[in-house]
């Protein structure tokens, strides 16, 4: 009978029960609501799985996270596997790598044939400083603050680089911030756009863009990581890889290479990725107010780039006599293609011959660009 006691009472004590509080219960069921949206909602699902996924391990098991230790004998004690995938974050590879894939898959086409569009892509970019500026004011430090502002650029590879170098702490939460808003671009940004644009200005149509040479699409890739790297250093590892994948695609002469980094490479990295930054979200780190401050600042910069981009759009339109439609400003968010079907989908409701989508794909690739230079000039000023 005691040996019987015994061998229940170390399965309890072995058993998840036994160590969980009712904050982990908590994390618990935000994990599996975050589920419910990949999967009913078709909420970004590719990477919103496995980030709720390795907040529900985490949560379950938190060794699952464990460093790697060395006991009193001096033997090696292995971590938690998700910690191991972890370090291609903090290392800032796996984000990278993302952006690699994101290249080869990318027509900068639309961008090439309108280089207006660079500007609304700036434009949009608007949020991030907004937001920068309210972290602030809320106390945050100024790599903190950085590494959060990065959310308003809806580029969550790009947070989750910047928080890796100057707020490793905050990941978990600017990480699910970013993808979670990212997810909410189609009910976030229609409001806005209706309210900063009238129904003459939505049903604006535009000229078919110019068609765009072989050897332009070649030589963009080339001239833009030269340009961009010489005068901000730091932005090489994301703009090097998005236009070494870009440049995989316009090449045509390695087929292989782009097939592999669009698809298997990609979706490798968004497991090893989306897991690992699942993982940091334990309950200790995540149920505290600064993460709710992190969520609010992601709004506003939403908001805020938003806003920015499809101001600028007004003011281009009457410049140029009422040739640009306004609604196109909001795309220089960079959440690829969402932000510009967004675009598309709100300017058909005014007319629904009116077709947006190809312009609004200029500012969309604009804003991957401006949000990668703009997390380079924080990683100048406040990385070491």
């Amino acid at each position: 009978m005691d040996y019987f006691v015994k061998t229940i009472t170390g399965l309890v004590e072995q058993s998840a029960f036994s160590s969980l509080t009712y904050k982990n219960f908590i994390m618990i069921g935000i994990a599996c609501f975050f589920l419910y949206l990949a999967i009913k909602k078709d909420y970004e699902p590719l990477l919103l799985i496995p980030i709720a996924f390795g907040m529900l391990l985490v949560n379950l098991f938190p060794g699952i996270m464990a460093e790697g230790t060395v006991d009193a004998s001096g033997n090696s004690v292995p971590g938690g596997l998700l910690y191991y995938f972890y370090q291609g974050d903090a290392l800032g590879i796996w984000p990278s790598l993302i952006f690699l894939g994101v290249g080869a898959m990318t027509d900068f086409g639309p961008l090439i044939a309108n280089p207006q569009s660079f500007l609304l892509g700036a434009a949009a970019q608007l949020g991030i400083f907004i937001a920068y500026l309210g972290a602030i004011g809320l106390g945050f430090k100024d790599g903190a603050a950085a590494a959060i502002s990065i959310i308003g650029g809806a580029d969550g590879p790009t947070s989750i680089f910047l928080a890796s170098k100057l707020a490793p702490e905050y990941m978990g939460p600017i990480a699910v911030a970013a993808y979670s808003y990212m997810s909410l671009v189609p009910i976030i940004q229609p409001p806005i756009m209706r309210l900063l644009t009238t129904e003459k200005e939505r049903k604006i149509k535009m000229e078919q863009l110019r068609p765009v040479s072989k050897i332009e699409k070649i030589l963009f890739p080339i001239l833009v990581t030269i340009v961009v790297v010489l005068i901000l250093p730091t932005t090489a590892p994301l703009v090097g890889m998005l236009m070494l994948g870009n440049l995989f695609r316009e090449s045509g002469v390695v087929k292989q290479l782009t097939e592999t980094s669009s698809n298997a490479l990609m979706y490798i990295v968004v497991i090893l990725l989306g897991t690992s930054v699942g993982a940091t979200t334990s309950a200790e780190a995540f149920l505290t107010l600064t993460t709710l401050k992190i969520f609010a600042l992601g709004i506003v910069a939403f908001i805020f780039g938003t806003a920015g981009g499809v101001l600028l759009g007004k003011l281009m339109c009457k410049l140029s006599g009422g040739k640009i439609n306004p609604l196109i400003g909001s795309a220089g968010v960079s959440a690829v293609p969402m932000a510009a079907r967004v675009s598309q989908k709100v300017g058909a409701e005014a007319d629904p011959t009116n077709f947006l989508l190809m312009h609004a794909m200029g500012p969309n690739v604009a804003g991957v660009i401006g949000t990668a230079i703009a997390a380079g000039v924080f990683l100048s000023i406040f990385g070491v």
